[in-house]
């Protein structure tokens, strides 16, 4: 399991626990995190996606 997805797991369960406790912040905290570690996934498959891409074509760029 990668560090992004371990990330946005452990946001997650500080959510349901933000959110079963009744504490509003914790759980605003929590969503922001989760969506800030879905964003970072994301970037990290385009830029893999892109390499790949440089390494078929041999682009530069």
């Amino acid at each position: 399991m990668d560090r992004l997805r371990l990330r946005e797991l452990k946001a997650r369960a500080k959510r349901r626990f933000g959110s079963s406790t009744g504490n509003r912040t914790m759980a605003a905290e929590a969503r922001t995190e989760e969506a800030e570690a879905k964003l970072l996934r994301t970037k990290d498959e385009i830029m893999e996606t892109a390499k790949e891409i440089r390494r078929e074509y041999g682009g530069r760029r």
